[in-house]
């Protein structure tokens, strides 16, 4: 037996580099990788609004031509506005 066919016969070492690609694995960088995992969470959670849009039978569309909904989205935006400006002043006092 020579040492090519001593080579075939052991299982592959994995290596930081793929040769067929010449890249580094996903894991080697990891601002991708929190890009690739907030991605997939907000797409996710679109997914998870849509079912449940579609459950219960709501027409997002329809509903945001309705007089008045122009105002209640500005409510909205404010209330989060607020509640943003309460964490940001509660993360500054633990601080």
């Amino acid at each position: 037996m020579t040492s090519t066919d001593d080579d075939m016969l052991k299982p592959p070492i994995r290596t930081r580099t793929m040769p067929a690609c010449g890249g580094a694995w996903p894991h080697s960088r990891p601002e991708l990788n929190r890009g690739t995992g907030a991605g997939q969470r907000g797409g996710r959670a679109a997914q998870e609004r849509a079912y449940w849009l579609e459950r219960w039978h709501i027409d997002l569309n329809a509903l945001m031509r309705k007089p008045g909904a122009r105002e209640f989205r500005a409510i909205l935006r404010a209330v989060r506005a607020v509640a943003r400006q309460g964490r940001k002043l509660k993360r500054r006092l633990r601080t």
